[in-house]
């Protein structure tokens, strides 16, 4: 008898704690408690989509250094430096965890700044060959190159943004409460830094 009494207030414990849980986790809910993985995961969402159209451009460098050799095979040096700094960009590659490192984020946008600063200097040198400016395949990279760069800047803008959400969250209440308590390995994540005319992008002309 003895025994079936102690177990009785064990088991309206149990159901008090019951309770007293499905009470807090709308609270919980409210107050923000899944923001910081949302955001994080916004955040990263945005970060592949940076990589993606960056992989379409260097997907295009092959064709197009291909179609001025065909026509400016003499322009070898400008060639070069395309196809080097496009296998620098291809190398230099981070993963979404690391996105709290600065060093590998500058990194990373230093091989991309350099590729972008050598496809300038290459289709500078195009303007001497008319022939090359009016070939047909040219006309196809002129289309799919602005269009790939004006992807580039706004899944750039996109992410920047994200990180500007997810990093508000993590240095504001009750965001910060929040990680203290749940997330403590939540950190900051480094969004790209300002170049000199990353506000627009590239102008892709090839003379028409």
């Amino acid at each position: 008898m003895q025994i079936a009494d102690r177990a009785r207030p064990s088991g309206a414990r149990a159901l008090l704690t019951g309770l007293a849980l499905m009470l807090l986790v709308p609270l919980l809910s409210a107050c923000g408690i899944n923001a910081i993985p949302t955001y994080q995961e916004q955040a990263r969402a945005a970060w592949a989509q940076v990589e993606n159209q960056y992989q379409r451009r260097s997907d295009l460098i092959p064709n197009l250094v291909e179609t001025v050799k065909g026509f400016a095979e003499q322009e070898r040096e400008v060639l070069t430096a395309v196809v080097e700094a496009r296998a620098r960009a291809t190398q230099t590659q981070i993963n979404a965890d690391q996105l709290t490192d600065p060093a590998a984020v500058q990194q990373f946008q230093a091989a991309q700044d350099e590729l972008s600063g050598a496809l300038s200097r290459l289709l500078v040198t195009v303007e001497a060959y008319p022939e090359l400016r009016s070939n047909q395949n040219f006309l196809a990279l002129q289309s799919q190159l602005e269009g790939t760069e004006n992807r580039i800047s706004v899944a750039r803008r996109d992410y920047i943004e994200a990180v500007r959400v997810y990093n508000t969250e993590l240095r504001t209440i009750p965001g910060r409460w929040i990680a203290a308590i749940f997330y403590s390995d939540a950190e900051p994540m480094q969004p790209f830094t300002a170049t000199a005319g990353s506000e627009t992008p590239p102008t892709v002309n090839f003379g028409n």
